[in-house]
Order: structure tokens, then sequence, then C-alpha cells
């Protein structure tokens, strides 16, 4: 299980946590990504919820199917997934595209991603991969930070200036030895993302991975998505993946699929 800091009631809310939908937000968002279970303290601690409000909410929420028990313990419920698989413009982007991720990993036999920015965060909405990738540990609906990823770059060399001030103010994160820490050389590093049209990361995120990624551009000739290719390092030919996955968003940009 994530080992979460108890959080100050409210926090990252305003005053919109006073409510009934803010504490039911809090209770809600307190499940990470390797979550499966959360006792009724554990959610009081991590929401600053009282243990009596986060009962009676939890019983509405159980009722509306948002979570489930698992004896004493409460989890996402399905109705949870249903719902953010009927968001339009995600859904529309991973029909879209995942027959497409499908011939690029059967023909490079790697882990594709496909990936968009969430506040400042990417988050994974596809992911094909296979039995030997099986230890890499991304999932849909994961989150990883954008500076120490290779669609994260992607992102943010695409987006407004205003993006890299703010992940840069909420501070670099160090995730592993070699991930880019400084300002300055992420800022150099997202002018040759706009230059080459790809992203290299090689092990920020995960040591012995490296990963590729490029934009995946809608019709309007804004950035949706980035697509990424992600191997082991001794066995990742960026330069072959760059292109590989270019052909694969000119043929997304060619089908009018996506705007």
């Amino acid at each position: 299980m994530t080992t979460v800091q108890p959080r100050r009631y409210g926090e990252g809310q305003g005053a919109g946590a006073n409510s009934v939908l803010g504490k039911a937000r809090l209770i809600l968002e307190a499940f990470q990504l390797d979550d499966v279970d959360l006792s009724l303290s554990e959610l009081a601690r991590q929401t600053g919820i009282s243990k009596a409000s986060v009962h009676r909410l939890a019983q509405e929420l159980l009722e509306w199917g948002m979570l489930e028990r698992s004896g004493l313990e409460y989890r996402l419920g399905m109705r949870a997934f249903e719902l953010g698989s009927r968001v339009p413009r995600f859904r529309v982007l991973r029909d879209a595209v995942r027959p497409l991720m499908e011939g690029l990993h059967f023909s490079t036999k790697e882990t594709v991603h496909l990936a968009v920015l969430d506040g400042l965060d990417v988050l994974y909405l596809e992911k094909v991969t296979g039995a030997r990738q099986a230890t890499r540990p991304s999932r849909i609906a994961g989150r990883m930070p954008l500076h120490s990823t290779a669609t994260g770059k992607v992102l943010l060399a695409y987006g407004p200036p205003s993006l890299l001030d703010e992940v840069v103010d909420r501070g670099l994160e160090r995730v592993t030895p070699v991930t880019i820490v400084l300002p300055g050389v992420l800022a150099e590093q997202l002018r040759g993302v706009r230059e080459r049209q790809y992203a290299v990361e090689q092990e920020e995120t995960t040591a012995g991975y490296t990963s590729v990624a490029v934009p995946l551009f809608g019709s309007s000739g804004m950035v949706l998505a980035a697509l990424s290719l992600t191997a082991p390092t001794f066995r990742a030919d960026t330069a072959a993946f760059a292109a590989a996955l270019t052909a694969v968003t000119r043929k997304i940009a060619a089908s009018q699929q996506i705007n």
C-alpha cells in the first residue's frame, strides 16, 4: 500500500472542502494507485475528516456504487470506473488510437503508452504491453511526473510556458539518481524536444528502462496527448522508436478521427 501522509482537512480544495460534495471528493481521492482497500480509520487519517462523517458519507457512496465494501474496508466501486470511461474526449481519443498502438506493439514487441496532461501530471489513458514488460510500473489511469517521463516532456515542451513554471515551482522530484532536477537543464531539454519533435527519457523514471515519446496533434494543431514506446535500456533504439511513433501519429492525423 502506498504510504500517504495525513492531510489537513480540506487541503487543496479551498472553501469547497466544507461542502458535502467536497468531503466526498476527499474520500474518493484518498485512494492512491496501489490502494485496493482502505479502512475507515485510514480514510479519516488521509482526509482529515472525522470518522463519524467518513462513515456517514461512505454509506451514501456505497449506495451510489462509487465505493464497495470488502469486509470492514472500502474500495473504489465499479461506478467510479464507469463514469471515468464516459469522459467523451478521452474515450474518443483512446478508441481511435488503440488499434494503432496494438500494431506498434506487434511490430516492436515493446510497451506502448498513450498519455495526456492532467493538472501537473501525466495521466495514462491506455497501455499495450506483453508478458516480458510485466515489471514496468505503469498502469492505465496511473499518474507520473511530467519532468521525469518522455510523455511528460512532450506535454511540457508543447504546453504553455506557465506550465513549466508551475512544475518547477512545485519542485522537481528526483525519482531516480539520473532524474533531471535542475530547471535550466529541463528547459534546455524541452527546447530539444521541440526541435526534433520527440522526447527521450533514459532511466529517469525507472532504472533500466528508456522511453521515447512523440506529440499527438488534433485537427486544430493543438497537442492532445503523447504516445510513447518503453523498453529496457539495453535494447532501446531511440531513433527507430521515434520513427515508428511518428509514422503512427501521421496515420492518426490522416484519419481525422480526433480533434
